[in-house]
């Protein structure tokens, strides 16, 4: 049962675990209650309308957890109020996240520019409008620019076209998804918990190196977790709730590779291979996984590789 301190926190159980075993609780405490917030502040509201593409994360009526991209025209995406963000999107239900997206549902949303590397979270609870929907703000706070490869945008084709090829599913990663997750520098992770009857959900970037991400031998993602801002906004949900979702980008030809399953922490290296930089490792099993042909209109050209934009995973 949480204490009134506890419920005070702008961190749940999960997250101050891990603050604790760092030893930055204190630190964390302070800097979650001035940088979490319940509504978009002024710059954030004008960062949404530059955006060509939103990652949202969502729990469907299985409680499975999914992750998703979604392009748009900029201004597909604007705040009217500090209390809401607005998403100008048709419904795709070729995409298994949109299952968890029925007015009321709880969502994680992440605006990111891939140019220039500025990234801003968000989770509430969505409304469903004619031509796309509201987010109402739960918990809104900036991400600094770590682990964000830099890259050139460009549209193929008008953003929410359907794709003419259908989705491929299956239980094991094999083929050309196995060969684009272990060549992925980039990757979104859904997380969530259900905390005193309210579900929380938050969806976030992964970053590394191309091929800092590691298919075992059991068909398991071993992947490592550098060091952040210490908000353990993933990772803590992981502790309290091994569901979770994953989708890896084919910024390339617009596919997409989305997977739902199990996730375990990992506190010390795997016996055969440790990351450089890597403070864990956690691990996903996949349960299910969905890959779509050009599902995105959008593309992305990756810039000449610079190690600073490396340097610094939440």
């Amino acid at each position: 049962m949480e204490s009134p301190a506890s419920r005070a926190s702008p961190w749940h159980h999960g997250e101050l675990a891990l603050q604790r075993r760092l030893g930055v609780e204190q630190r964390m405490e302070e800097a979650g209650r001035r940088m979490v917030r319940d509504h978009l502040i002024e710059q954030h509201r004008e960062f949404f309308p530059l955006l060509p593409m939103v990652v949202l994360g969502s729990v469907d009526p299985s409680g499975d957890a999914w992750a998703t991209l979604r392009d748009g025209r900029p201004g597909f995406l604007h705040a009217p109020d500090p209390a809401r963000l607005s998403v100008e999107l048709e419904r795709d239900f070729a995409d298994s996240a949109e299952a968890g997206m029925e007015d009321g549902s709880a969502i994680g949303l992440l605006g990111i520019d891939l140019g220039t590397r500025r990234r801003n979270r968000l989770n509430g609870t969505l409304r469903r409008r004619a031509g796309g929907f509201d987010l109402a703000v739960g918990h809104s706070f900036g991400n600094c620019p770590k682990y964000i490869q830099l890259r050139r945008v460009r549209f193929l084709r008008e953003p929410q076209t359907p794709s003419l090829t259908a989705p491929e599913e299956s239980t094991t990663l094999h083929g050309a998804a196995r060969v684009l997750v272990e060549q992925a520098d980039t990757f979104f992770v859904a997380s969530f918990i259900d905390r005193e009857g309210e579900r929380q959900v938050d969806v976030s970037h992964r970053g590394g190196r191309a091929g800092f991400v590691r298919v075992d031998e059991e068909g398991r993602l071993v992947i490592p977790d550098f060091v952040g801002n210490r908000f353990f906004n993933t990772l803590g949900n992981i502790m309290l709730n091994p569901r979770a979702g994953l989708t890896f980008p084919d910024f390339a030809t617009g596919g997409l590779l989305q997977m739902t399953g199990d996730a375990e922490l990992l506190f010390d290296p795997p016996e055969d291979r440790s990351v450089e930089g890597a403070e864990r490792y956690w691990r996903f099993n996949p349960r299910r996984i969905i890959w779509r042909v050009d599902a995105l209109a959008v593309r992305y050209d990756l810039e000449e590789w610079s190690p600073h934009t490396l340097m610094t995973g939440i």
